[in-house]
């Protein structure tokens, strides 16, 4: 296809000969992947999966759904190396990344950061929040 770039959340594409800029729209508005990552019992940073995560995320797929969200796609993910703070989902194409541990949690994040686009900070991890490995 070419070359692209992101400009203010559109995808600028190029085709091949580089002369005809395009956008392309993205095929879902918001994508959120839920780690479900299981570890072995009593691992030093734990994981998402024993934090009910695989749970959450089935309800937060059966909540969208409900809610007609159908430009909306949320997966399951592998380790999003954020262990010691999960259950961990990560809302694109903004980044967001959220820690959450209820029915109630996913609920809040599905009305206020995928519907209305308003982070909620109370589930809100930072970029520097816990250790990188």
């Amino acid at each position: 296809m070419g070359e692209w770039r992101n400009t203010a959340n559109r995808t600028l594409y190029q085709d091949s000969t580089g002369d005809i800029p395009f956008y392309m729209p993205p095929y879902y508005d918001v994508h959120v992947f839920c780690c479900v990552h299981e570890r072995p019992p009593k691992h030093r940073r734990g994981c998402c999966k024993g934090k009910a995560s695989s749970l959450l995320c089935d309800y937060m797929c059966r909540r969208g759904m409900a809610m007609g969200l159908s430009r909306i796609r949320i997966n399951r993910a592998g380790c999003l190396n954020r262990c010691e703070m999960g259950p961990v989902l990560v809302v694109y194409p903004e980044g967001v990344w959220y820690s959450y541990s209820t029915e109630q949690d996913v609920d809040e994040i599905l009305r206020s950061h995928v519907i209305n686009g308003k982070i909620v900070q109370r589930l809100l991890l930072q970029p520097d929040s816990g250790p990188r490995h």
